[in-house]
């Protein structure tokens, strides 16, 4: 039965195409049969017109000619043509033949898409991604670091001042790494789930955000500096610490100042080196600087500089956060209160609770009724 089917199936498309192909040829005239008022035509499309010369371009297509694409293409001033760039810039179309590094050698524009998109884009949300997950894989495993304290005295850590620099430099830090973010990374993971229209005000808001609270994060950068400078100089007992990570995958901490070598660490190569970095560039895309010609070469470099040094500063400052909050018992409350356990103390930095016992540093810095013992033993 089945072979009957096939066959009868085979048979009818042998039959169709029998057919098409007889009614095919039968429509065709023979080639002896075209008619004359074809071949003109034909003779037109296979002979390309002459082309026009550069002079009767310039009249016939003003602005469309050899000379005018050629200077365009090697950057010269065109003095009857502009652009949507502003200022000196606004009568060059294209830009310099230049080679950053991790590009090709094209044009700057073209150069520093390739730089972003192939380089700071997917190997900075890679570092990110990789450091939040190595930071959830600790907490994870070991959890808070230290014992909860509650010996009774307490030992006054900070001041309001150095709160209050804190925590305005911290605030500026979480706007503006939440909004570079969203606009660096924002369309991958964030567009897919609010759509084209919100994501497009909020990206305009965020970048407005950026903007605006940039140079607050600059003063407060530098007041933090000047705030803590003193008590990060590094020392001699730092090396102990870098040396065995301060006790991180251990079971007992490293001995410590008033700050430990990882603080020390985050304190010159974040808020210095890479702060300085990030507001210096900052500046120059916030068109705050006034001594720079800001030319389009200047607010690519200036964007390429910032945004690595802006990815590794949040590198890095994850693992701060991370500690200064949910990672180590006490660590959140000296900072908002300002004063810390005896024990706390005497278990994370031992080299500065001891110099407190020893009368070396003072126990209380500020005139306040404690709320509990300030500790002032010998």
């Amino acid at each position: 039965m089945q072979r009957s089917i096939r066959r009868a199936l085979l048979s009818a498309f042998a039959a169709l195409a029998l057919t098409g192909a007889a009614l095919a040829e039968r429509a065709a005239p023979p080639v002896d049969q075209v008619p004359l008022a074809i071949v003109p035509v034909v003779a037109e499309v296979e002979e390309a017109a002459p082309a026009e010369s550069n002079a009767e371009r310039a009249k016939t297509q003003p602005g469309n000619n050899a000379p005018f694409w050629r200077a365009v293409r090697n950057w010269s001033p065109q003095p009857d043509t502009t652009s949507a760039v502003r200022g000196i810039e606004s009568t060059v179309l294209i830009q310099p033949f230049v080679q950053y590094p991790g590009s090709r050698f094209t044009t700057a524009g073209e150069a520093w898409r390739q730089v972003r998109n192939q380089w700071i884009i997917p190997y900075g949300s890679a570092l990110l991604g990789i450091v939040v997950l190595a930071i959830a894989l600790f907490h994870w495993r070991k959890g808070p670091i230290g014992q909860e304290a509650n010996s009774g005295h307490a030992i006054e850590r900070f001041t309001y001042f150095e709160r209050a620099a804190h925590w305005a430099n911290a605030f500026a830090f979480c706007v503006l790494a939440v909004s570079g973010i969203v606009m660096a990374f924002g369309k991958f993971f964030l567009l897919p789930l609010i759509g084209g229209t919100a994501f497009g005000w909020l990206s305009y808001a965020l970048k407005t955000a950026h903007n605006i609270v940039g140079p607050l994060f600059a003063v407060s950068l530098l007041i933090v500096f000047f705030t803590f400078v003193q008590s990060n100089w590094p020392r001699r007992e730092d090396i102990t610490w870098l040396r065995n990570a301060g006790g991180l995958f251990g079971g007992k901490e490293v001995p410590s100042h008033r700050f430990n070598a990882g603080e020390k660490v985050v304190f010159w190569g974040g808020v210095l080196l890479l702060g300085s970095i990030v507001v210096g560039s900052g500046l120059v895309l916030d068109r705050l600087i006034p001594s720079v010609a800001l030319l389009r070469s200047d607010m690519q470099v200036a964007h390429m500089v910032h945004a690595v040094a802006a990815v590794l500063m949040m590198a890095l400052f994850a693992g701060h956060i991370y500690i200064g909050t949910i990672g180590m018992r006490g660590a959140y409350r000296a900072m908002r209160d300002g004063d810390v356990d005896e024990g706390w103390a005497r278990e994370h930095h031992a080299l500065w609770y001891e110099d407190i016992c020893k009368g070396k540093i003072s126990a209380r810095r500020t005139e306040r009724p404690p709320s509990r013992e300030t500790v002032v033993r010998g």
